[in-house]
């Protein structure tokens, strides 16, 4: 990392709310209609900014991430500037692991009291940032498409803007949670000669 990008990246840390503080300010703004209410909506929404078809400005994802207007990132010692740091954190930290360790990389799925893992509110998270770019999307939601496997862990799980699972009830698909690192990683293989294209 050079001298500069190491100096923004201390930056963002330093103006960064902590998570669970995080968390209190989204669910205070629920009547704004953010896209994520939890850090696990949050961090499956920012997977998918980092894992999709299309490179997004953070203007394009964040603000109705956070519902936030754009303006709030030109000022600084804000609660949304504070908020606007913690989610670029997250989002370069998902980022980093999946290009140099994406077998290390870790959903931050919520727990339910029994102990279980509960990925819902993370597909939820991942799904809603899908609907960004639906049509960018769509090749993979096809179930003709050989590749569309490859969102099915993400799919049992999640829910529509109608609160329905796009493909039905999880029927069998109770532990596909085990397999979102991997779906996540694929994913971005996947799409990365589109999103990022080679230039002759």
């Amino acid at each position: 990392m050079n001298a500069r990008r190491h100096k923004a990246a201390s930056s963002m840390a330093s103006a960064a709310m902590p998570l669970a503080e995080l968390e209190r300010w989204l669910q205070a703004r629920v009547d704004r209609h953010p896209a994520a209410t939890s850090i696990p909506m949050l961090d499956g929404y920012a997977a998918a900014i980092v894992a999709g078809p299309v490179s997004m400005s953070p203007l394009g994802w964040i603000c109705p991430l956070l519902a936030i207007d754009a303006d709030a990132f030109n000022h600084g010692g804000t609660p949304e500037f504070a908020a606007i740091s913690a989610v670029a954190l997250r989002h370069n930290e998902i980022s980093n692991t999946l290009s140099t360790a994406p077998d290390r990389f870790e959903p931050m799925h919520r727990r339910e009291v029994n102990g279980d893992i509960d990925p819902r509110p993370w597909c939820q998270g991942f799904y809603a940032a899908m609907q960004l770019r639906p049509s960018a999307w769509a090749p993979l939601l096809d179930a003709g498409n050989v590749n569309h496997g490859l969102l099915l862990p993400i799919l049992l799980h999640g829910r529509d803007d109608q609160s329905r699972p796009p493909l039905g009830s999880p029927q069998g698909g109770r532990n596909a949670y085990a397999e979102i690192p991997a779906a996540v990683e694929a994913l971005r293989q996947y799409w990365m000669p589109i999103r990022y294209p080679r230039t002759r």
